[in-house]
């Protein structure tokens, strides 16, 4: 997988994070570089660990499906950005907790990272480096959950569905490459 791709995933699996980023700062008063840390490494944390993971168990089942692998990786990617695309044009949450209690951020981090699960196990089947892959994602949403709670705190709401959305669309294309790729349809 190249670099470019693995950033594109790297980004639309972060959307969940960026938004509920921005949640978590509009929630604050006042934010603060600690604050923001926070909410990233939990985000990012989890992002990283969450596909590690995945890779794990996929690499368990890897040689029983390698002929379908490309199927389920597009299913997979799919069905996720899908979900994604719906939550986004769904009703609007609440956005007025600004907790970074332990209990609160664990919930928050495994809600928004079990996609990344999914993309673990498809990491699996195309035999990705999962070590620098799960760095980078976990780069990637560190930085832009700590983006998502200046946004947050300074622009509002106004971002966070269109982030959700654009996660969803994301996926949903790098699920199409993959199988294209896989078919012979794409170079």
């Amino acid at each position: 997988m190249s670099t470019f791709s693995l950033f594109i995933i790297a980004v639309g699996l972060s959307m969940d994070a960026f938004a509920v980023s921005i949640c978590k700062g509009l929630a604050m008063k006042k934010i603060s570089l600690k604050k923001a840390g926070i909410v990233g490494l939990w985000f990012g944390g989890f992002q990283a660990l969450m596909p590690a993971i995945g890779y794990v168990l996929g690499s368990q089942f890897e040689s029983y499906i390698t002929s379908i692998d490309h199927w389920i990786a597009f299913v997979l990617l799919s069905l996720i950005g899908l979900s994604m695309i719906k939550e986004a044009l769904g009703k609007e949450e609440e956005c007025q907790n600004d907790s970074l209690d332990v209990k609160t951020m664990f919930l928050l981090a495994v809600a928004t990272s079990i996609d990344a699960l999914a993309v673990g196990v498809t990491f699996a089947f195309l035999q990705v480096n999962i070590i620098p892959a799960v760095s980078f994602i976990g780069v990637i949403t560190f930085l832009l959950s700590m983006v998502g709670v200046k946004v947050g705190n300074v622009f509002g709401i106004r971002y966070k569905s269109k982030a959700e959305l654009a996660g969803g669309i994301i996926l949903i294309l790098m699920g199409i490459k993959i199988l294209l790729e896989h078919l012979g349809i794409l170079g």
